[in-house]
């Protein structure tokens, strides 16, 4: 054990050179785009999982009430837009992350191979059953357990490949680990990848809650046209109590998330960050709790400032994510700069050299 501690504690942390190519934007507008545009990504990667989960959950209890076959139909009408609008926006921010940290994020790309390759696959199939599952409700009506069981196997594939991801992300932060990676599922338990995963979750299932609160409440006609029988605050109020325990939930996670990161990197800035963030879920969850206590016909009147408050915590996790990842990556940057300074002045050097012998006629040797 010993032996062990101390081969970890002298194993070199790889130091590649830089490459020194100008970036195409500011640096500033980068990260800005590249905070922004992951957020607003993430939002609608949210809305898919949660929408596929609650499907996925209205038609299992639709095999007992049948009304709820009805609900699990409409949320499903949702899932596809919202997988459009995920898959598009997500280029921005993977276009971002390449240029600001090409090296970092190509390493860790590179040391979980496979896995990583494999996403393209994977989301496809997800999406195809996610498809299939929407456009054969009346096809396999009486065989109710096959058609679950293809959003079942969706849903299962849509909760893996985030685990990827946030294996990647999170291995690109810490160079230091690199030489100890042996694969996709080593680098799986580093650090905090499972309480951050599990903060994802339920922030899909807390944004979904929301989401179809307002969705619902806004087109009416749904509960006359396609959901008949169904009390109408009945069925908004089980979202608000969808959202309201997620974030609940979130208020353990977000902390258990930050306790379990590395410390080096964990600065008053970030603290400050996270501690708002909670006061202001907490002020959102008694929203919601006064939404659910209050009359039926008054359902809804703050909706717009828990989406907002809710909106708020948002950026500010994403913006206390980004602070981390800059702060624990900045040693490292600063020892590949200086690397790069040297490689490049030596290759300036040989050039000079080069220049000269040739200037003065003598002849050049080609030493590779």
């Amino acid at each position: 054990m010993i032996t062990a501690l101390l081969n970890t504690l002298t194993q070199a942390v790889p130091l590649p050179r830089d490459l020194p190519l100008p970036l195409p934007l500011p640096e500033w507008l980068l990260v800005f785009l590249l905070v922004f545009s992951f957020l607003l990504h993430i939002l609608f990667v949210n809305l898919m999982l949660g929408g596929a989960i609650l499907t996925l959950w209205a038609e299992l209890k639709g095999k007992k009430e049948k009304g709820y076959n009805l609900l699990a139909r409409e949320i499903a009408n949702t899932i596809t837009v919202n997988k459009s609008l995920a898959v598009v926006i997500g280029v921005a921010p993977l276009l971002s992350i390449n240029v600001l940290y090409t090296i970092y994020f190509y390493s860790a790309n590179t040391l979980t191979g496979i896995m990583w390759i494999s996403i393209v696959p994977l989301v496809t199939v997800a999406f195809l059953l996610i498809y299939l599952h929407k456009y054969t409700w009346e096809r396999f009506e009486g065989k109710k357990n096959f058609h679950i069981g293809i959003m079942a196997l969706a849903v299962l594939i849509l909760l893996f490949v985030p685990f990827i991801f946030l294996t990647n992300i999170n291995l690109m932060l810490f160079p230091q680990k690199w030489v100890a990676v042996k694969g996709f599922f080593s680098a799986m338990w580093m650090a905090n990848v499972i309480p951050r995963y599990l903060h994802f979750l339920c922030a899909s299932l807390a944004v979904t809650g929301l989401f179809l609160f307002g969705y619902m409440k806004r087109r009416k006609y749904i509960f006359n046209d396609l959901l008949p029988g169904f009390d109408k605050s009945a069925i908004l109020k089980k979202w608000y109590h969808v959202a309201m325990g997620a974030t609940l939930l979130q208020l353990a996670l977000g902390p258990l998330n930050l306790f379990t990161l590395p410390w080096f990197a964990v600065t008053w800035g970030l603290g400050y960050i996270v501690i708002t963030g909670v006061i202001l879920a907490l002020i959102a969850i008694y929203f919601m709790w006064r939404e659910l206590k209050g009359p039926g016909e008054k359902l809804g009147r703050l909706f717009y400032p828990i989406a907002l408050i809710l909106t708020l915590v948002v950026l500010l996790m994403g913006t206390g994510r980004h602070i981390y990842r800059a702060v624990a990556l900045a040693p490292h940057r600063q020892k590949m700069e200086q690397k790069t300074q040297k490689y490049l002045e030596m290759i300036r050097s040989l050039k000079e050299e080069k220049k000269e012998v040739n200037e003065t006629g003598s002849p050049v040797i080609d030493q590779k």
